[in-house]
C-alpha cells in the first residue's frame, strides 16, 4: 500500500462536467462521515493493510475544501492518528480557489499537508460561469498568493481545454495567466462528456458548442509546447512539472502499484484486488457500521490484467515502461508477450525503443488510445 486517497464527496456547487461521486454540501451529515471515514482506515487496519509503507495521502473530491477549517481540522486528525505523516514523500489535497481561506490554509500547514492542487480550470470569467465554477480568475491568482503567504510552495493548478465555445485565444490566454504564476507543477486535459453530466444533456439536445477534434488537438499541441518551453517537463499525458515536482502519489497509479481508496464510491487497489466502495453516502456509512469494510464491487486482478494495465497506465508516463521490470514483475520478457503488439506500434510511429524502455512517441501521446487499445486482451 504506497498511497492512501481519502474521497471528500461534498461540494458547494456541482461543475457542469463534473461525474465524480459528489453531492450538495448544506443537509449533509458531514461530520458524522469524517468519523466514518475514521472507521473504515480502523476496519482497513483490522484487515492486515499495512499503513507502516504508505508514501503518499491525498485528499480528492468532490471538494476537500467544501469542508470548514474544522472538519479540515478533525480529518486530518484522523489521518495522523493512523499513518506517520512526517515519513511520506508528499500529503496533497484538492482545492477550490474561492474556498481556500487563510484559516483553512493554515488548518492544512498546521497538518503537514504540503502539496495543493487547485482546480482552476480557466482563467477566463465567461468560460468560468459556462462550466460551472464558482471562482473568478482574480480568486485563483489570489489563492495562490495567499497558499504561498502560507508557506505552500508545492502547488499544482489542473486546466482544462476544449470547452465549449472555446478559442485558441482564450486557452492561450488560460496558459499565459498560469505561467505568469511560475509553479512547479500543472495539469492540462481536454473536456471529456461524462453520461449524467449537465453538459451530456445539452451535448444529447444539440446544445454543446464544442471544439472541433483538429482544434482540440491544436490545443492539446500547445500545451506541450508552452510547458515545455516553460521548463516544465512533460513527465505523463496531462501533467507537466519541473523536475522533481512530479506528483507522486499519481504516479502510484501510473506505475500500476497499490493503494487504498477510503470514503463513498472511492476506488482502490490491494492485495492484487481493484475494489470500488459503495457510494451512495448514506448507503456507505450505514455499511460501515456494521463493522465490515464498504466494498460494491471487487475484481480479482488475474496476471493477465495486470500485465495489460502495466502497458497501458505505464506508457501514459513519458518515459514510458521499463522492459527489465516488466521481465521481474511478470517472469516473462515484454518481447515474448506483446513483441508483435509493440513491433506494430512502432511501424506505425506510435511507440519506440529508448534506454531499454517502451514509450509514446511525440505522434503516440496525440494518439494514446489508440496505443493502449492494442494491449488489451
Amino acid at each position: 500500500m504506497r498511497g492512501i486517497y481519502i474521497h471528500i464527496p461534498f461540494c458547494h456547487q456541482i461543475c457542469h462536467y463534473c461525474d465524480f461521486n459528489k453531492v450538495f454540501f448544506e443537509n449533509q451529515p458531514v461530520d458524522e462521515y469524517i468519523e466514518t471515514i475514521d472507521k473504515e482506515l480502523s476496519l482497513l487496519k483490522q484487515s492486515g493493510a499495512d499503513f507502516t509503507k504508505v508514501e503518499t495521502v491525498f485528499f480528492g473530491g468532490g471538494t476537500p475544501t467544501a469542508l470548514t477549517a474544522k472538519q479540515l481540522e478533525r480529518l486530518l486528525e484522523i489521518v495522523h492518528s493512523y499513518v506517520n505523516v512526517k515519513a511520506l514523500t508528499e500529503f496533497s489535497t484538492e482545492a477550490n480557489p474561492d474556498e481556500l481561506t487563510m484559516d483553512k490554509l493554515s488548518v492544512l500547514k498546521n497538518g503537514q499537508v504540503k502539496r495543493l492542487s487547485l482546480g482552476v480550470q480557466s482563467f477566463d470569467e465567461d468560460l468560468l460561469k459556462k462550466i460551472g465554477r464558482s471562482h473568478s480568475p482574480k480568486q485563483a491568482i489570489d489563492v495562490v498568493n495567499n497558499a504561498r503567504r502560507a508557506g505552500f510552495e508545492n502547488i499544482s493548478i489542473d486546466m482544462i481545454y476544449a470547452l465549449p465555445g472555446q478559442t485558441q485565444a482564450q486557452w492561450k490566454d488560460t496558459l499565459d495567466q498560469a505561467l505568469a504564476l511560475d509553479l512547479p507543477h500543472y495539469s492540462g486535459y481536454s473536456l471529456i462528456i461524462e453520461p449524467k453530466t449537465v453538459f451530456y444533456n445539452l451535448m444529447n439536445k444539440g446544445r454543446l458548442p464544442l471544439p472541433g477534434e483538429d482544434e482540440e488537438t491544436v490545443m492539446f499541441a500547445e500545451l506541450i509546447d508552452r510547458m515545455q518551453r516553460a521548463g516544465r517537463s512533460q513527465y505523463e499525458i496531462s501533467n507537466f512539472a519541473i523536475p522533481g515536482s512530479e506528483s507522486i502519489h499519481n504516479m502510484i497509479y501510473w506505475e500500476n502499484d497499490e493503494y487504498a481508496g477510503i470514503g463513498a464510491g472511492a476506488h482502490g487497489y490491494l492485495k492484487g484486488v481493484r475494489y470500488a466502495n459503495i457510494a451512495p453516502l448514506k448507503r456507505y456509512m450505514e455499511h460501515v457500521k456494521t463493522g465490515e469494510l464498504p466494498r460494491k464491487e471487487e475484481n480479482i486482478v488475474t496476471l493477465q490484467e495486470s500485465m495489460e494495465e502495466e502497458m497501458f497506465l505505464g506508457l501514459r508516463k513519458t518515459e514510458g515502461v521499463s522492459i527489465q521490470h516488466f521481465a521481474e514483475k511478470f517472469g516473462i520478457t515484454m518481447d515474448e508477450k506483446y513483441g508483435g503488439v509493440i513491433q506494430n506500434l512502432i511501424q506505425k510511429d506510435l511507440l519506440e525503443l529508448h534506454e531499454n524502455r517502451i514509450r509514446l512517441t511525440r505522434n503516440g501521446i496525440f494518439k494514446g488510445n489508440e496505443a493502449f487499445q492494442q494491449f488489451l486482451g
